[in-house]
């Protein structure tokens, strides 16, 4: 069955608002060090504070999404990101920009991305059916990191050609854009049952349902440590490869833009390799594959061969992640029964984001205390070890009676 137009209208959104988030990829901390004048604690501050309470105020919007039609959610957080965006270039223009505003609009986008993800989720499952919800996720991830390639430079160069908010309203555009492409859409969307009254264990369903689920665990405990981790060593490469190294900007952005085409490559290396070895064969062995790059990052050598080999790890990773990630979104879409989609989809990206958050602010700390070398070589021994959190991937069995004709092909 061929993925419909429906699904390239919602394709489309996520493109453009994909490339928009990445086109202004870091832009509040430009703004907050070319306008405001910010402190480097100030700079911390912004991207904590606002992953951290985006994430909390994120807390009871997975049951209120899970119960509501989500084609109108999505466009909703796009618009609400798109308004939220947009009163920073008054504000700029007539000088009244404060460093409260960019926390406070940080903090709303953040939230409303966890909204439209665990919307989003949930629209796709009903859009790509069967074999073409790995096709559909393999062009998302594909999109992606597109996007994560290409974005930052054309953003940099926007900056530098236009100014520090250049950006910022271009991202705002691109998520009006997506509310148009979405408000394309002709698939009629079932309303969902409604429970009779809100309870306050409903905030927490996301989580147990997937720590009912022994599989589902083991991956969300995996990928929220694997991705902190690899999130926490950003900042320290930045100042081995800018500051002890002495790298020029142009090579830094080089040796982390080049890569990302490994997304590429492994997006559609996992719509390959699924219908030969299963989605349940392939997830440990992609998990495992993918933690072996971060500890060689430990010995970047001086010079042009460092460049090279920060490259070269980057792209191994990359390449694994990718066709992890492909694979991880159909798994876990299709061992999710419908009604809990959103929510277990809300309470992935929120303890993603505060693990991230937690790992980063750690990370400075073990720096401080061992080097930048040894911080790095210490994440890539942990990220070695992550594995193990998959011991017993073979005898799991999830108890989702949604998904018995799926395991039963793939296990």
């Amino acid at each position: 069955m061929a993925l419909g137009k429906d699904f390239h209208r919602l394709w489309l959104a996520y493109a453009v608002s994909i490339a928009g988030t990445y086109f202004a990829l870091d832009a509040f901390s430009i703004v907050a060090v070319r306008v405001l004048h910010s402190s480097a604690a100030q700079v911390s501050l912004l991207a904590g504070a606002g992953l951290a309470a985006g994430s909390l105020a994120a807390l009871p919007l997975g049951p209120w999404v899970e119960f509501r039609r989500k084609r109108p959610v999505l466009i909703a957080m796009d618009l609400v990101r798109f308004a939220a965006l947009l009163t920073l270039l008054p504000a700029y223009l007539l000088d009244v920009l404060t460093f409260a505003q960019l926390v406070a609009v940080s903090v709303l986008v953040s939230a409303a991305n966890i909204a439209f993800t665990s919307a989003s989720g949930a629209y796709l499952k009903s859009l790509a059916a069967g074999p073409d919800l790995l096709t559909a996720n393999g062009r998302f991830e594909t999109t992606l990191w597109t996007a994560t390639a290409l974005g930052p430079p054309a953003g940099g160069a926007a900056i530098g050609a236009f100014g520090p908010l250049a950006t910022v309203l271009l991202d705002a555009v691109s998520y009006l854009l997506s509310a148009l492409s979405l408000s394309t859409i002709r698939t009629r969307e079932p309303k969902p049952a409604r429970p009779a009254a809100f309870r306050a264990a409903d905030l927490v369903e996301g989580w147990r349902y997937l720590f009912r689920h022994a599989r589902l665990r083991m991956l969300f405990l995996n990928s929220c440590l694997v991705n902190g981790l690899i999130m926490a060593t950003a900042p320290l490469l930045a100042v081995l490869l800018l500051g002890e190294l002495g790298l020029p900007t142009w090579q830094y952005g080089l040796a982390f833009g080049v890569p990302c085409l490994g997304g590429l490559v492994g997006s559609r290396l996992a719509r390959r390799l699924v219908p030969r070895y299963g989605r349940v064969r392939l997830l440990p062995i992609l998990a495992t594959a993918r933690s072996g790059w971060v500890v060689l990052l430990a010995f970047v050598p001086p010079g042009i061969g460092g460049l090279f080999w920060v490259m070269a790890v980057e792209s191994g990773l990359i390449v694994c992640a990718a066709a992890y990630n492909t694979v991880l979104a159909t798994y876990r879409l299709e061992e999710t029964e419908d009604g809990y989609v959103s929510r277990m989809l809300s309470a992935w990206r929120i303890s993603g984001s505060a693990g991230t958050a937690g790992l980063t602010l750690l990370w400075g700390l073990v720096a401080a205390w061992l080097g930048t070398r040894g911080a790095l070589g210490l994440a890539g021994a942990l990220m070695l070890a992550t594995p193990l959190l998959l011991l017993g991937w073979n005898r799991a069995q999830n108890e989702t009676p949604a998904v018995e004709s799926v395991r039963g092909t793939d296990s």
